[in-house]
C-alpha cells in the first residue's frame, strides 16, 4: 500500500496542489508517509505528534501562492482555478434550482456552500461574474454563495454549457433549458421546479446507496 501511495498518489497531488483545506490533510498524509518510510525514526512517537496537528484558523491552501491576495482581477483567479476544476467542484457541491419570489413569480437560482475555504467561493464569484457577496451563516457555521441575478444566471448557463458530464449535468440541462424557454412563465417553471426537486431526491438516494 505504501508503494502505491508513494508511486502514484503523492506525485499527482504534488503536481496539482489542492486548493481547499484538504491540502492540510494531504500534507499530514505525506508527512506520515515519510515517517513510515524512514527506518531510523521512532514511528509511533512521530505519528502521534503528527496526529495532534490541527488546521489553523483562516487556513488558505498553498495552491493559491501563484496569485496575489486579495485578487486584483479575474485573470489572477483563473491562473490558479482552472475551468475543469470549477466544473468538477460544482458537479460535487453546486446546486441549480428554482425558487418562488412571490405567488406569481419563480426565478432561477444557483448556490454552493462551504464549511471552510471562502476563498473558493470568492474565486467562483469572479469567474462567473456574480454580483453577490459570499455570506457567512454563523448559525450553521458555513459560507454561502447564492444568486438569482438574471445576468449572473446567464453567465453561469454559458460557462457550463456542454461541459458538465456527471449526474449533475441532467439537473443543469433541465434548469438551463427552462431559463431559455420558460423564463417568466410561472406555470411552466412550477412544473420544472418539481421535476428538479424530484431529481435531486433521486440523486441523494443514489449517493446514499453507494
Amino acid at each position: 500500500m505504501l508503494l502505491e501511495i508513494g508511486n502514484f498518489i503523492l506525485p499527482i497531488f504534488d503536481k496539482y496542489p489542492l486548493l481547499t483545506s484538504k491540502l492540510f490533510d494531504y500534507t499530514k498524509l505525506k508527512k506520515a508517509y515519510d515517517i513510515l518510510e524512514n527506518t531510523n525514526l521512532s514511528k509511533d512517537k512521530f505519528l502521534l505528534e503528527l496526529k495532534k496537528d490541527i488546521i489553523p484558523a483562516n487556513y488558505i491552501s498553498d495552491g493559491w501562492s501563484k496569485t496575489k491576495l486579495p485578487f486584483e482581477n479575474t485573470q489572477g483567479v483563473t491562473c490558479v482555478m482552472t475551468k475543469p476544476w470549477v466544473i468538477g467542484f460544482i458537479e460535487a457541491e453546486g446546486s441549480f434550482y428554482l425558487v418562488s419570489k412571490d405567488r406569481t413569480r419563480i426565478v432561477h437560482g444557483f448556490g454552493v456552500s462551504q464549511k471552510l475555504d471562502p476563498i473558493v467561493l470568492e474565486s467562483i464569484i469572479r469567474i462567473l461574474h456574480i454580483p453577490t457577496a459570499v455570506k457567512l451563516k454563523p448559525k450553521h457555521n458555513y459560507y454561502l454563495l447564492d444568486t438569482t441575478n438574471s445576468r449572473a444566471i446567464e453567465n453561469i448557463i454559458e460557462y457550463f454549457y456542454k461541459n458538465m458530464k456527471g449526474m449533475k449535468s441532467v439537473e443543469y440541462r433541465i434548469w438551463a433549458r427552462s431559463y431559455g424557454k420558460h423564463k417568466g412563465d410561472f406555470s411552466k417553471l412550477s412544473i420544472v421546479r418539481d421535476i428538479i426537486r424530484k431529481l435531486k431526491t433521486k440523486l441523494m438516494e443514489i449517493k446514499d446507496f453507494y
